[in-house]
């Protein structure tokens, strides 16, 4: 037999000789070349040792190690928890905080409670204790939205004023009537920034009066006298400032009315009603210490005292200029 023979053992058959089997084996080396290499094994070939072109073999991740970090339950697991507001206090501090807070709730509920019992209607509540009510609202708190009223008021009030002054030569005489609230109103008409005296001081001191007297101008309670002494003020330094006198002429007394005009109705109401305004005149207030301005109203009354140190009884007390008034 030739050794060259193919199965035979005298020596290595022909590599170049066609055959299935080399078929078979190139077929295999071209699907192994053209697989991924993530993760897939090579078919071993003639006998050579497999070889992991992966990498090495996925296990589990150590628990501990620069990965830990990364994971969001073990960094929570590690750090505390850090409490804000009232929860972040002592236990003595937490129980301060409530209490206080429960008391500044219970003064809230109180107060709005009052604020409301004010502007409502009449009823069981407010007849029996109207008085506790007055007493939480006044003065600072006072309200006048007329919230329940159906009709809003259809009436302009305007307050005048006139003086009665004593002249040089001992003679008194009375001035004409002084529209104080058409001033307010020529003063705020046009004004971007209107102040807040021109505003409300003529009117709500008015409104304070009318609401703590009777209809015979009577004093109800200490408020009617407090309202009695703030309106006299306000007409005194609003004449001084128009200077009705002449030159040595003094304000002696005062004297306020107002006049109350009912609202013309718009043409398609049948509505009648007046038109005439109607006055509530009030009585001849003299000029006292407390209307003047303070430097004068300190030193009028060191005088009436005869308090040491003044020169005279009769003398400290500077006359109205009729320019400028007293001085302030």
């Amino acid at each position: 037999m030739d050794g060259y023979d193919k199965g035979s053992g005298g020596g290595p058959a022909v590599p170049d000789e066609p055959g299935p089997a080399a078929e078979r084996r190139a077929s295999a080396e071209q699907v192994t070349s053209a697989e991924p290499s993530g993760g897939v094994r090579s078919r071993p070939t003639d006998g050579a040792p497999s070889v992991d072109e992966s990498g090495p073999e996925d296990g589990p991740e150590p628990e501990d190690g620069p990965e830990s970090a990364d994971r969001p339950e073990l960094a929570d697991e590690a750090e505390p928890q850090v409490r804000v507001g009232i929860a972040g206090l002592k236990l003595g501090y937490q129980i301060a905080a409530a209490c206080a807070l429960a008391v500044v709730a219970a003064a809230a509920c109180v107060h709005i409670g009052m604020l409301f019992l004010h502007v409502a209607p009449s009823n069981t509540v407010t007849k029996q204790h109207g008085d506790v009510v007055d007493d939480w609202i006044y003065p600072e708190f006072e309200q006048n939205w007329k919230l329940f009223a159906p009709n809003p008021l259809q009436q302009n009030v305007a307050v005048q004023a006139r003086a009665e002054l004593r002249t040089a030569d001992g003679a008194m005489r009375t001035t004409d009537w002084y529209e104080l609230s058409a001033q307010d109103g020529a003063a705020i008409d046009g004004s971007l920034l209107p102040s807040h005296t021109q505003q409300n001081e003529l009117r709500r001191a008015w409104d304070f009066y009318v609401g703590s007297h009777d209809a015979k101008n009577r004093p109800v309670g200490l408020r009617g006298q407090l309202s009695e002494r703030y309106v006299r003020r306000i007409a005194y330094m609003r004449l001084d400032r128009e200077a009705p006198g002449g030159k040595g002429d003094k304000i002696a007394n005062v004297q306020l009315r107002s006049k109350t005009t009912n609202v013309p109705l718009p043409k398609w109401s049948e509505e009648k009603i007046s038109t005439k305004p109607s006055y509530r005149l009030l009585p001849w207030w003299p000029v006292k210490p407390g209307d003047l301005p303070l430097s004068e109203g300190e030193s009028s009354a060191r005088s009436v005292r005869g308090a040491p140190g003044t020169a005279s009884s009769a003398t400290t007390h500077r006359p109205v200029s009729p320019t400028k008034g007293i001085a302030r």
